[in-house]
């Protein structure tokens, strides 16, 4: 009986052993997409009160949570017997991620012309900064389903020939390091200021080290906020257009003589202005 019991303790430990080795793995082919990942919702997550920063950060990991609880069944049940589906919903999650890319790119070089007159003297109603918190809270929760399920899928790739159980621990376990890790790190970059005003009044000295520090971070995050801004709409054109080059045969040899970087841009470029014509076209027929 003994025998038996350490002869389980063995099997467990080589489980392990094969579940880090694949983990690291599968951690090193999402990398790439994981600091896509952290651009993006780190410009979802910023723009809010700094009182409303944590809670709406929180909301939206809940959501990111969810999202893989959701994910990581479908897909292993998919990838098991219907596995053209997972690249269908691959292109589409690609097909929605171009358009809030290069919609934010056409709105950033043609603004809308008409806008209602702001009245600055009059401040919001709570009513209507909870509604717009809600709106950006599901934006950013939408987002990283997309980018959730490409993530899973990836990581998925890595130990298919594996068995069944050593893909849930593995696909699990890197799914659950991407939530913690993006957000942990989305959490320190828009709490940057208020660390930066703890350090100013740190001591009473003038124009300490820690006076500095505070000072540098303060002033840093708006830049930071701006450049994660531009790179998050860089990323979503960036891995939408490497699911088209990857997943959809005919684009495979897309403009090949260039590095796969641009050719992944200037595709998710591509595709994200015609779906925004189209959607744009559809709106105006349904209004008429």
């Amino acid at each position: 009986m003994a025998s038996g019991f350490f002869a389980l303790l063995d099997d467990i430990a080589a489980l392990m052993d094969d579940v880090a080795v694949f983990t690291k793995l599968s951690t090193k082919k999402t990398a790439g997409i994981l600091g896509d990942d952290l651009a993006v919702n780190a410009d979802k997550a910023s723009g809010f009160v700094s009182s409303r920063e944590i809670p709406v950060l929180w909301a939206i990991t809940k959501g990111s949570f969810l999202n893989k609880l959701i994910i990581l069944p479908i897909a292993f049940v998919l990838s098991a017997f219907v596995p053209i589906a997972v690249t269908v919903i691959l292109v589409l999650g690609g097909l929605y991620l171009a358009y809030e890319g290069a919609e934010k790119i056409v709105h950033y070089f043609k603004p809308h012309t008409k806008h209602k007159a702001v009245d600055f003297t009059e401040t919001p109603s709570e009513e209507a900064v909870l509604e717009q918190e809600k709106q950006k809270i599901k934006s950013a929760i939408m987002t990283d389903f997309i980018l959730s399920v490409e993530i899973i899928i990836i990581a998925l790739g890595t130990v298919l020939e594996q068995p069944l159980l050593i893909q849930i621990l593995v696909v699990t376990i890197v799914s659950i390091i991407a939530t913690v890790g993006v957000y942990g790190i989305v959490a320190l970059i828009v709490r940057m200021d208020d660390l930066g005003l703890k350090l100013i009044n740190f001591n009473e000295e003038d124009d300490s080290f820690s006076d500095k520090v505070g000072r540098f971070l303060v002033n840093a995050l708006p830049k930071v906020v701006k450049a994660l801004s531009v790179i998050g709409t860089l990323a979503l054109l960036l891995v939408s257009g490497g699911i088209f080059l990857h997943y959809v045969p005919f684009l495979h040899d897309f403009l090949h003589d260039l590095p796969t970087l641009l050719r992944e841009f200037i595709l998710g470029l591509l595709v994200g202005l015609v779906v925004v014509l189209l959607i744009t076209a559809v709106k105006k027929v349904l209004k008429k």
